[in-house]
């Protein structure tokens, strides 16, 4: 199974902000969506990095809550590990656990077009286990 498979299922939206919002707007927009990553991108949707609840955390933990008036570049990770729609779950899962990241943007023509989470991966790996588990089962009542 690949990106393309998964996010033809999931769908290509994803939750972006700018660099120059503040980390109180980032905070907001990840608790309103209930989600673990924000995409920063500039306004030609190519990728300028990802924030992260544990970014947040980590420069809030650092310097305060007068952190939260920083602007999102100061605490995003700019060097980002993305995927391609080519990619297999296996990929994805040793890109992730190599990297200890829980979500991973995927560029297609050097632009952002969805992104992948932990969850994606956990959910399919479950899929293809019970499937496999299935073929199984039906192998040994036809033989």
């Amino acid at each position: 199974m690949t990106v393309k498979a998964i996010l033809d299922a999931k769908g290509h939206d994803v939750m972006t902000i700018g660099p120059d919002s503040t980390l109180a707007d980032a905070a907001k927009l990840l608790s309103q969506h209930r989600i673990g990553a924000l995409v920063v991108t500039r306004g030609d949707n190519r990728i300028a990095g990802i924030l992260s609840e544990r970014d947040i955390v980590r420069i809030v933990g650092e310097k305060g809550s007068s952190a939260l008036n920083q602007p999102v570049s100061t605490a995003m990770t700019a060097s980002v590990k993305i995927c391609r729609e080519t990619n297999t779950a296996m990929e994805l899962m040793e890109i992730m656990t190599q990297g200890r990241f829980r979500h991973l943007p995927v560029e297609k023509d050097g632009k952002l077009d969805g992104i992948i989470s932990i969850g994606d991966v956990v959910k399919l790996r479950i899929e293809e286990v019970l499937r496999e588990a299935e073929d199984i089962k039906s192998y040994i009542a036809t033989a």
